[in-house]
């Protein structure tokens, strides 16, 4: 639901995390004044180093392209020197934490800005033994506080309009869906009160006279404990009166009942489907997507609503992308052509090693005028390199990208767990109920000596299509 159905003010959400972080700290005895809440510091698709301390992006292969210490932008000299020998391996999970969702926002500014005062010596030592994990995990520690302890949602349920991002398509897409046939289900890890709340703010005023959110969903599944949900058979429970009394139930209805619990093989049996007859959507690339495909081979649908952003800083920043691949490729073609006579210089060494000729002499002036050019090509291309997807995020760039030609971990990550991915639910409502989406061509590196590609420029999925 949350950054699904629903979507929230990032800002207005995040930065009141950031108070209750504050204060959750404080009650520690940690001392916070100063820190603040700046959440142009970090964008989701980032990588916790919890053991330097660092917060990375990586590309597809995971290597380091920028790295912010502290709130402090690594040189590419410390990058080299930090991460030249080793890839990002999100594997390991004592070391690497991925920022998979906009809910990790909050916590990922706070401890950027924790490491500086650790660096600073501002924290009592005998707390943190000047570690960076350990740091970080009294950051988790304080926010894990701020939900369970309901305070972050207390809020919002008393000021909706202040948090949620309201769109009228929305209820108009679900309903397109249900009556061309298609069975809709809720699942979300939030509560039955706070789950009635937003989706009655969000959606019952676009819907017809006498019907409400329920009647868009044939099954609601509340406090469904992702990722357990699709590990484990947990118990089921259905919601039978609006102050959320409930009752153990055997087995789950698609008639518009309520419930708690289960799991993801309960539901395959109620809806009667399995496998890639169910297409599951949702915002989190590891609670949703990946365990999903990975264990029901579910299809998957990635909301990712920082798109429509980054489309934007596309568009304004295409001129100096494109000044950018010019200078590359100026640097390409002189490169080759230096490369090219310094072999011929070789050459002519090995035939005549002690009788340098007036042509070597004129090759030798050539090469070193050659070598200042590229010098200058570098001197330009270098800052426009820092300077690239500054339109989205000043620090990090492109959310999708990891230099000029490459696609980020965050990317590689979609491309791998999501069959399809979208800015927002209400863009189905372009396509008909019944479209089916294909995979685009696939082109390789070595296609553009039949089609004249430069790469693949129509994007690409993993998956053969989706219904």
């Amino acid at each position: 639901m949350d950054y699904t159905l629903v979507h929230y003010d990032v800002d207005a959400w995040e930065g009141k995390a950031f108070k209750y972080m504050l204060q959750n700290l404080q009650s520690m005895g940690c001392p916070i004044e100063g820190l603040h809440f700046d959440p142009t510091l970090v964008t989701r698709g980032l990588i916790v180093d919890q053991e330097l301390g660092n917060l990375v992006k990586a590309d597809r292969f995971g290597h380091v392209k920028r790295s912010m210490h502290g709130t402090h932008m690594m040189s590419t000299g410390e990058i080299r020197e930090a991460y030249g020998r080793e890839l990002v391996n999100l594997k390991n999970e004592t070391r690497w934490t991925f920022l998979n969702t906009l809910f990790s926002v909050s916590e990922a500014v706070m401890y950027m800005q924790m490491v500086d005062r650790l660096d600073q010596g501002a924290l009592p030592r005998q707390d943190f033994s000047n570690s960076y994990t350990s740091l970080y995990k009294l950051v988790q520690k304080a926010l894990y506080r701020t939900h369970v302890e309901g305070q972050l949602k207390g809020d919002i349920i008393q000021d909706p309009a202040s948090y949620v991002e309201l769109d009228p398509d929305m209820a108009k897409t679900l309903m397109d869906q249900r009556q061309a046939g298609k069975v809709l289900m809720l699942i979300t890890n939030s509560d039955y009160h706070y789950t009635n709340k937003m989706m009655s703010f969000a959606y019952n005023r676009f819907m017809p006279p006498g019907s409400t959110w329920r009647d868009l969903f044939d099954m609601v599944i509340v406090q469904a404990r992702k990722p357990e949900f699709f590990n484990s058979k947990m118990s089921l429970y259905e919601v039978v009166t609006e102050d959320g009394l409930m009752r153990p139930a055997m087995d789950a209805r698609k008639d518009g009942s309520l419930y708690c619990g289960g799991g993801a093989a309960m539901v395959e049996r109620a809806l009667g489907l399995n496998g890639d007859e169910i297409l599951y959507v949702g915002d989190h690339i590891y609670t949703d997507a990946a365990l999903a495909k990975l264990n029901f081979r579910w299809r998957t649908c990635l909301i990712v609503r920082e798109l429509e952003e980054e489309v934007d800083a596309l568009v304004a920043g295409q001129l100096h992308r494109n000044k950018l691949k010019e200078l590359m490729n100026k640097k390409d073609l002189v490169g080759d052509l230096f490369n090219q006579l310094r072999v011929r210089r070789q050459r002519s060494t090995v035939r005549q090693p002690d009788h340098p000729t007036r042509e070597d002499a004129e090759l030798e002036d050539t090469l070193g005028q050659m070598l200042m050019v590229l010098d200058q090509l570098d001197s330009l291309i270098g800052p426009m390199l820092e300077q690239d997807g500054q339109t989205f995020n000043r620090y990090w760039g492109y959310l999708s990208r990891a230099g000029l030609n490459d696609k980020s971990q965050f990317t590689r990550q979609i491309e791998k767990y999501a069959d399809i991915y979208t800015s927002r639910v209400a863009n189905f409502l372009r396509y008909t109920p019944y479209m089916y989406f294909r995979s685009p061509s696939q082109s390789l590196a070595h296609d553009r000596h039949f089609y004249g590609l430069e790469g693949n420029k129509n994007g690409s999925t993993d998956a053969d299509g989706v219904d």
